[in-house]
């Protein structure tokens, strides 16, 4: 191996090390990266919007119960009329006033339409609402997100600091080496091998950083925060930890969970439309008032000049009797619907109660697996002590001495996680209960 292939990875890394250092460096705790997605990230902000709008589409529904009052102003200029027989002979001129004008109001309330201005009013509602349930639930899956690249983030800096360790353990064993072949009591072929070994642990740490900068660009993307931003882990999360039981969370989910609401209100909608639908056999009632004033009178020969004012109030009533025939169909294809959503919210229930429950599992299951990992570690550094001192005693194998350091670094890689873990798991705990 020449200078230049032992020289390049170590070079990278510091290039590496220092680009990274040169951007602003910013601490932040989980919540705190939730405030600012709440406030910042594009999809959240998209389905606020969208949320806005079927609010106001809601409010738009409304309107219905109020009365129509429609005015209208004309103003004409006639010209003379002709009377003629009726085989069109003897005609003659008949003098119409030449200005006309026309005013009318007319004002008219729905009092009876079978439930179906109630019914469209209600599902504008409904839907104001799934819209509303749509922003929580893209909230839950941004805050997962946010979840999920930061606790990475905080594993990578973590690693990071266990191949530091090797790294620096790995040159004090090379330095000890060359040491021992000047006095003739270690092989070039130890030496080699070790600095291979130390080739691989500065390549992993390069990957490490490149990892660091792509979950760094992840979060400060989903926070609205500018991409020279280097976000520092923030270990915090270890103390929000809790021993809730299943049956806590299994509650939890059925109360918060913001998929089975829409599935619920999905359902609810669906029952009104069947009513909506049935509404279409009953007739409408209105009342109505009307005031007209128009001028000339030409309804008499010769035409009058004057305005002729004239009003009403009564009542109307109207009725398709094609709905008679029609609506049988409609009636049938919206209990079918009902009946689906109802089917659909029962699935979606079993399903978040599952997700919940396994969830729960895998959660406990960290906290074995951190114990686990812990043990693990300590018998991997207690096994590479015996290895190295016996290496140092010329009774072991430099491939052992391998062996053991890349147990010893496996091992406090996966233990530096484990924690980690817990937090990961306790996080898509409270999203898959829709409390996160």
């Amino acid at each position: 191996m020449n200078k230049f292939q032992f020289l390049l990875p170590s070079a990278l890394a510091l290039c590496l090390s220092g680009a990274y250092a040169q951007t602003e460096r910013r601490a932040l705790s989980i919540e705190e990266m939730f405030r600012l997605a709440d406030e910042n990230n594009r999809h959240i902000r998209a389905k606020t919007s969208a949320a806005a709008e079927a609010e106001a589409d809601a409010l738009t529904a409304k309107n219905d119960f109020l009365p129509s009052i429609n005015a209208s102003l004309s103003l004409a200029y006639n010209g003379d009329g002709t009377i003629t027989d009726r085989n069109f002979s003897n005609a003659f001129t008949a003098p119409i006033p030449h200005f006309g004008n026309n005013f009318a109001i007319e004002v008219s309330q729905t009092v009876y339409a079978g439930g179906a201005i109630k019914n469209r009013a209600k599902i504008a509602s409904l839907q104001s609402q799934i819209a509303e349930l749509n922003v929580e639930n893209s909230r839950q899956q941004i805050r997962l997100l946010i979840a999920g690249n930061f606790l990475e983030l905080c594993k990578m800096h973590n690693q990071a600091a266990v191949f530091d360790s090797h790294i620096d353990q790995t040159q004090k064993m090379l330095d000890n080496m060359r040491k021992r072949h000047s006095e003739g009591v270690a092989l070039q072929n130890d030496i080699t091998r070790y600095e291979l070994q130390l080739q691989s642990l500065t390549y992993s740490k390069i990957r490490l950083q490149n990892t660091m900068l792509v979950l760094n660009n992840r979060l400060t993307s989903a926070l609205g925060l500018p991409q020279s931003l280097s976000i520092l882990p923030d270990s915090a999360f270890h103390e929000i930890m809790t021993e809730e039981g299943g049956e806590y969370w299994q509650n939890a989910a059925t109360a918060s969970s913001a998929t089975l609401q829409a599935a619920a209100t999905a359902a609810e909608i669906n029952a009104h439309r069947e009513k909506l639908v049935r509404a279409e056999l009953l007739p409408q009632i209105a009342l109505f008032a009307a005031d007209h004033l128009d001028g000339p009178v030409t309804i008499d020969i010769p035409a009058i000049n004057k305005n002729f004012n004239y009003w009403a109030v009564g009542v109307g009533i109207k009725y398709n009797i094609g709905n008679l025939y029609k609506s049988g169909r409609k009636i049938r294809a919206a209990q079918l619907a009902m009946r689906k959503a109802a089917e659909e919210k029962d699935e979606t229930e079993e399903s978040v109660i599952l997700a919940v429950r396994e969830a729960h599992i895998r959660y406990r299951e960290a906290f074995a697996l951190l114990e686990v990992r812990n043990k693990s570690v300590e018998l991997a550094r207690r096994n590479y002590d015996i290895i190295s001192y016996r290496y140092g005693n010329d009774t072991a194998l430099i491939t052992d001495l391998l062996d053991a350091a890349a147990q010893k670094l496996e091992a406090e890689l996966h233990a530096t996680n484990a924690r980690i873990e817990i937090a990961y798991n306790y996080y898509m705990l409270k999203y898959t209960a829709g409390t996160l």
